[in-house]
């Protein structure tokens, strides 16, 4: 069973989104990534709630951004999806989840030493030049469970 409901078209948004944030950092980074995504949408919490589809995860615009930089300023973003990036975005939204990304909601590349927290979440690990972090204790059952 999958993690989250999805269709054709999401494969190719989340594959685009996953290619242009973390292409550089590989497949198991392009993984991670994914698996921040279809954490948003599961968790139903903080600055997640409502959110009800991978379009909405993508799109979702927070303090006068998007979100996901690669919205707004990456050009690799509006190109297609590859194959490989589809079948890594399937295996996120079917199964795949593992630390660091396993259960966090964030990530950055600080360009320095990944800081113990971020913006009051607690480090959950890093993964090449992206530092991950999780929801703090208590505040987010829901990507636990999803």
């Amino acid at each position: 069973m999958a993690r989250v409901k999805y269709r054709d078209s999401d494969i190719d948004l989340m594959a685009r989104m996953m290619r242009a944030e973390a292409e550089g950092e590989g497949k198991q980074g392009m993984l991670y990534v994914g698996n921040v995504i279809v954490n948003r949408l599961v968790a139903n919490c903080l600055d997640f709630k409502d959110l009800r589809t991978v379009s909405q995860v993508i799109y979702q615009v927070q303090g006068g951004n998007y979100s996901f930089e690669a919205v707004q300023k990456g050009n690799v973003f509006y190109q297609r999806a590859r194959s490989v990036e589809k079948r890594l975005a399937k295996q996120n939204l079917d199964y795949w989840r593992q630390h660091p990304g396993k259960f966090a909601l964030w990530y950055f590349n600080p360009y320095a030493p990944c800081p113990p927290t971020w913006y009051g979440q607690p480090f959950a690990g890093q993964f090449k030049n992206h530092c991950y972090y999780e929801p703090k204790a208590g505040t987010c059952e829901g990507v636990y469970s999803g």
